[in-house]
Formats: C-alpha cells, sequence, structure tokens
C-alpha cells in the first residue's frame, strides 16, 4: 500500500438541491487528514463525477463503478449512497480486494451485513462502518470513566433522545418511510444512539421493546403527492445491560420543541450525565458527580481529540476522529473496530428489538451477540 491511504468515493456528489452526508461529512474529513488522498469520485453520471472531482480535489472521476474499484491506485472504498445500495457496492468492493468503509446501516437486513462480514472476513480485508459516536472524545472518556470504575458499580441506566419530526421531504429521502428500506428511526437514530450506549456500558443480555408509527404520512412538496408512512419513529426499550445494570432507552422524533439527548449513568459510587443534541455528531457535555456531590462539567483529556484543529465540530469532526483511527490500525497492523463484525452485532440487536415488539415479549441476545470490544 502507497504511503498514505487512497480512497475512492461512491455516493459523495455535489448536487444543486444540497450535497449530502458523504460530501458534508466524509469529504472534509478525508482532505484534512494528512494519512489519506481522496484518489478518485463515482457518480451515476460523467457530468456529476466530473464535477464533484473537481470540486474534491480528487485525481480521478469514474462513472462506472467496477472501473473504480478495479483501479490500482485505490486502496480503501468509501460507500455512502443510499442503505438499499450498500450490499451490491460493497460485496463488489470487497470481491475486487478493496478495503471497505461503509455508512451505518451497513444492510437493509441482518442477513444483508452478515454476507458483507463474511465475505471481507474470508478475504482478510479491513473494515469500517460508520458508527462515528464511538470515536467522539465525549463518549470515549465517559467509557474509560467507567471501566475505571469512577461510578463504581453501575446499577442503571436512563437514555432519552427526542429529534425533529421531517415530514416535508422531497424524492431523496422521502423513501426512507418504507420500512422495507432499512433507513429509519429506528436503524439511523436510535442505532447510532444504542451502538453508542453499548460502546460506553457494555452490551444488552435482554431487551423488551415497544415500536411506534405516530406519524404516518408524509408529504412530498416537489409533486404534493402524500407517502404513507410505516417506519417506527417512537422506539423504546428497557433492558437488562451485561454488566447486570437496568437500562431504559427512548429514541422518538417528535413534532415540534425536541430536547436532543441525555444519558444519565447511575452507579453505586456516583454519576455521570452525558447531554448532547446527537451522539453520533456531538459535540456532547459530561458532568459527573463522585457521591452525593452536585453535577459539575468534565471536559475530555485532549489526548481524545485526535484531529487537526482546522476540523470543526459538526458532521465531519466524528468521522474524521474515526478516520484517524483507522488509519493507525491500517499502519500498526491492528484491529479496528467498529467493523462489519461489529456492525452485524448491532444489526442482531436491531432485529431482536424488532421481534420483541412483533411478539410482545422480551428477547434474550445469544452469546455471540455479546461478544464486544470492552
Amino acid at each position: 500500500m502507497a504511503a498514505k491511504i487512497r480512497v475512492g468515493t461512491v455516493g459523495a456528489t455535489v448536487t444543486k438541491g444540497g450535497s449530502g452526508w458523504g460530501a458534508n461529512a466524509h469529504i472534509p474529513a478525508l482532505r484534512a487528514l494528512p494519512e489519506f488522498e481522496l484518489k478518485a469520485v463515482c457518480t451515476a453520471h460523467a457530468d456529476t463525477a466530473k464535477t464533484s472531482a473537481e470540486a474534491f480535489g480528487a485525481e480521478l472521476a469514474f462513472e462506472n463503478y467496477d472501473q473504480m474499484v478495479a483501479h490500482p491506485d485505490v486502496d480503501l472504498v468509501v460507500v455512502c449512497v443510499r442503505v438499499p445500495g450498500h450490499h451490491a457496492l460493497v460485496m463488489k468492493a470487497l470481491e475486487a480486494g478493496k478495503h471497505v468503509f461503509c455508512e451505518w446501516p451497513l444492510g437493509r437486513t441482518l442477513a444483508e451485513a452478515e454476507e458483507m462480514a463474511s465475505l471481507a472476513s474470508s478475504r482478510s480485508l479491513r473494515t469500517s462502518v460508520g458508527l462515528q459516536a464511538q470515536s467522539d472524545p465525549a463518549l470515549m472518556y465517559v467509557r474509560e470513566l467507567i471501566k475505571d470504575g469512577y461510578v463504581g458499580q453501575v446499577q442503571a441506566v436512563n437514555f432519552t433522545s427526542t429529534s425533529q419530526a421531517v415530514t416535508e421531504r422531497g424524492p431523496g429521502r422521502i423513501w426512507q418511510g418504507d420500512r422495507r428500506n432499512g433507513a429509519n428511526t429506528l436503524t439511523i437514530a436510535a442505532g447510532h444512539s444504542i451502538d453508542a450506549v453499548c460502546f460506553m456500558l457494555g452490551e444488552f443480555e435482554e431487551v423488551s421493546a415497544r415500536l411506534a408509527t405516530n406519524i404516518t404520512e408524509w408529504h412530498n412538496p416537489e409533486t404534493n403527492e402524500k407517502f404513507k408512512v410505516d417506519s417506527p419513529d417512537w422506539i423504546s426499550v428497557s433492558g437488562r445491560l451485561a454488566g447486570g445494570a437496568q437500562a431504559s432507552f427512548l429514541t422518538a422524533t417528535v413534532p415540534a420543541n425536541p430536547s436532543g439527548s441525555r444519558l444519565e449513568i447511575f452507579g453505586t459510587g456516583g454519576t455521570l450525565v452525558l447531554t448532547t443534541g446527537s451522539l453520533n455528531q456531538g459535540p456532547s457535555k459530561v458532568q459527573g458527580s463522585r457521591g452525593k456531590e452536585p453535577l459539575e462539567p468534565m471536559d475530555p483529556p485532549r489526548r481524545f481529540k485526535l484531529v487537526p484543529d482546522s476540523i470543526p465540530s459538526g458532521a465531519a469532526f466524528n468521522v474524521a476522529q474515526a478516520y484517524v483511527r483507522l488509519a493507525a490500525a491500517f499502519n500498526q497492523s491492528q484491529p479496528y473496530a467498529p467493523d462489519f463484525q461489529h456492525a452485524v452485532r448491532r444489526h442482531a440487536l436491531i432485529d431482536a428489538i424488532e421481534r420483541s415488539d412483533a411478539e410482545g415479549r422480551s428477547v434474550a441476545m445469544e452469546a455471540r451477540e455479546l461478544t464486544a470490544r470492552r
């Protein structure tokens, strides 16, 4: 491999209607990090590929994805397209012998995620999935505090998150209302958040869940058509973590005045509280207390900030943090998480949440689903 990790992206595009997550998060992160070189851009059309490559400073522009993944100057393929397209593109990149960074959710279903993880493992290829909350400085700090016994034995965990419901959607996003596409409040907002909770505190041993679709119709302002929605927008989970703590988890979209996210961790020796608008994007604030003392702000130590000062807070920050960790794993031949195997574990938890709601019962996680990086 070259001195720098040479990246080819698919799904990061400059558009008249406003660019998406790939262009606003991945591209700024990659361009700011000396460990990477943005080598190629692939879009569906030759003109957008050329325009995007020029705007992003990439040497190569492709409208043919097969040609990009076959190119010898591309080491890592970054997949930032809509979730239904992940499986086919990731499988092609892996079959071409490329390492892959795929956005979350990895697939529409657990089965798709398992197939991608299996192929990557069989070919000894490195993978990364876009659960970037695991690279957030505040969350890494809380994880360390828990591990070091700051609160003693964790007894109770309470997480609540409400965000603004988006009911006016053009064709670029209205497809998310169809649950079969695998991109909704359960898989994305709740998926990111519950992964962050597990990262800090350990996996769920058992879950009891209630899902609901409170807003059943969206409007496409471009066509003035109504779109029936069956994707859940209320995700309530109670359960037991592997360490024995009882946990309550709620993620929902609401019509107005969302309150953001708040995580409360209560232990035998203290309390930690983390507040943020979004766990996966940050920035997050930490407060802590030993015993019965009042909560006081606790800033993460400087060592948890891995990126250059030129990267501002927002969409690109935690993505860049993840890329720095990935580059270190490449260079030191060390394992990296969250990878595709971790994504399978998270898809399995989401699958258990869906089964619990559908069957009206608690669901215990299997032993393989509890094996997590601690």
